[in-house]
């Protein structure tokens, strides 16, 4: 009689290599609690969720609708986004910089024609 082996079954070149930590908040550790019980596992127990995830994820076949949108492209997009504000910032910034006190300027000009016309005014004022 051929002697039985004992303990767990050996995989071979199915051997898993990668390793993937899933961490769950309080509303999802529960939702994953009663998806065991609807199976009568004990989710306490040691190695009963995995068999049962990866069971729903490589059984589970995806569709169109449930395939993730592809974020590279947005990203691009916003990076480029970006890119045209600093743009815009920097050009705004050194026409400040050139030229800070324009508008200051206009009214010292103005001040000192006001200035001139008084003066002007004062001064045909007294010969007579």
């Amino acid at each position: 009689m051929k002697e039985r082996k004992r303990g767990r079954k050996r995989l071979g070149n199915k051997k898993r290599y990668h390793n993937i930590m899933l961490r769950f908040n309080d509303s999802e550790y529960e939702k994953l609690r009663q998806l065991c019980q609807s199976y009568n596992l004990d989710i306490s127990q040691r190695g009963t969720i995995s068999p049962l995830l990866r069971r729903l994820v490589l059984q589970s076949e995806s569709g169109e609708k449930d395939m993730l949108p592809d974020t590279s492209n947005l990203a691009y997009h916003l990076n480029k986004i970006g890119n045209n504000i600093n743009q815009l910032v920097k050009i705004a910034h050194h026409k400040n910089l050139r030229s800070p006190n324009s508008s200051l300027q206009n009214e010292i000009q103005r001040t000192n024609e006001l200035l001139y016309s008084l003066i002007k005014i004062a001064t045909e004022e007294k010969p007579a």
